[in-house]
């Protein structure tokens, strides 16, 4: 090969990696404006996050005693072994239920034993126990409800 080939090969790969070398520094550039707009886009989600966290309160809870009762089920056999909490719609519903607790007892003690286990074997039917339970006691408090149960121990045997 001539010097003038030579050089015009070594001309063309010079070329070719200032070529790649811009290249590779515009993608860069793209990546890091990328990542400075997620970064920015994750600290404007947090606090807004933050600020919702701190909006919603922590509402107070009842935990009940375990209850073990008997399924309506044939002959008998099967009972239910339940513990729940109930969180409250504010503080002041603590001392009423306390006051109440003998009727709000009762009446879960009352719809309990109605069940049968194919009732309350699935999802659904622990979601349809949760809101019959929650409707019945909430018809006994005055000063304020439940509103939700938390089924913090549901055995079936």
């Amino acid at each position: 090969m001539s010097k003038k080939g030579i050089m015009m090969a070594l001309g063309g790969f010079l070329l070719l990696m200032a070529l790649m070398g811009g290249g590779f520094f515009m993608m860069w550039q793209k990546m890091n404006q990328s990542i400075a707009q997620i970064q920015a886009q994750n600290a404007g989600g947090k606090a807004a996050e933050e600020k919702a966290k701190e909006e919603e309160t922590i509402r107070a809870t009842y935990k009940m005693d375990t209850m073990i009762v008997n399924l309506a089920d044939q002959g008998g056999k099967r009972y239910l072994r339940v513990t729940m909490e109930m969180e409250l719609s504010s503080p002041e519903v603590l001392d009423e239920i306390t006051k109440r607790l003998p009727q709000l007892r009762d009446t879960i003690l009352m719809i309990l034993p109605s069940k049968q286990y194919a009732e309350i074997s699935t999802t659904d039917g622990k979601i349809a126990l949760r809101d019959e339970l929650i409707a019945k006691l909430n018809s006994i408090l005055k000063k304020g409800t439940i509103t939700t149960i938390y089924f913090t121990e549901f055995v079936v045997q």
